[in-house]
């Protein structure tokens, strides 16, 4: 039997990157996938590209920094699906580069915006819909640097830091209902955002190497090492994991 049989997973960022890899493999594994995203033609291809593979998915467009849609859209999947057992918030920005004295209040504020109050906004709307369903598994997307930090980009370290902390109360707060609350934290994975970071850095080759050389394994990761930790986290495997930080860096953390 397939380890997501019967479940249903709200992918948040889901179109591109960790988000995309998470929903094919709990899809693989037998899961109904909503795919959430602000980028609708490569949402829209995944949910296709699952649909082709007998696996019931649909895309919604939704902007996480937005409750009115989170809580539109939630409903939406439930009614589409039945149910919702698992919600994976991924969708998250980097933000500037910018010492900390250089930083506008602007942007600060849409950092925290989507990777700090769209979690909020997505575990708020999900509660009721996991009580419903009679428990289920809340997996956040923090960072290596929701745990240790680097002089780059203050607002994405400050925003991952919060995760983490969310994700702990929120562990202790619907334990009794049964509601697994977890964050991963991935070290530098090879993703469009990771990319244009380092684009943004200066030369992209350069860049990649060495990050390569930040981690003890001697490689940046792919989407698909932080997929397995999310099917992992949504299935029945982990039901005795909450409040916990799976930590998929290649070592990064570990120094």
């Amino acid at each position: 039997m397939k380890r997501l049989t019967g479940k249903v997973a709200i992918v948040t960022g889901g179109a591109l990157g960790i988000g995309r890899a998470g929903a094919i493999r709990m899809a693989e594994e037998g899961a109904s996938i909503a795919v959430l995203d602000l980028h609708a033609d490569k949402g829209e291809a995944l949910a296709a590209e699952l649909r082709a593979r007998d696996a019931p998915a649909r895309f919604w467009r939704c902007d996480v920094a937005s409750e009115s849609e989170v809580a539109r859209v939630f409903e939406e999947v439930a009614a589409n699906f039945g149910h919702v057992d698992t919600v994976v918030n991924n969708a998250g920005v980097a933000g500037a580069n910018k010492p900390t004295h250089e930083l506008t209040e602007a942007e600060w504020d849409w950092v925290q915006s989507i990777n700090v109050k769209g979690v909020f906004f997505c575990t708020k709307h999900a509660i009721p819909l996991l009580r419903k369903a009679g428990g289920g598994s809340i997996i956040n997307l923090s960072s290596i640097y929701g745990l240790v930090s680097a002089p780059d980009i203050p607002a994405y370290h400050a925003s991952k830091g919060a995760v983490r902390l969310m994700t702990k109360t929120d562990a202790l707060l619907y334990a009794a209902d049964r509601i697994r609350v977890n964050s991963i934290h991935p070290g530098f994975i090879w993703t469009p955002l990771v990319e244009a970071h380092l684009k943004a850095a200066g030369d992209l080759e350069a860049g990649r190497a060495a990050t390569d050389a930040l981690h003890p394994l001697g490689h940046m990761g792919e989407p698909d090492d932080i997929a397995w930790g999310i099917v992992y986290l949504a299935s029945d495997e982990a039901k005795f994991i909450t409040g916990a930080e799976l930590v998929i860096d290649g070592g990064y953390t570990a120094r």
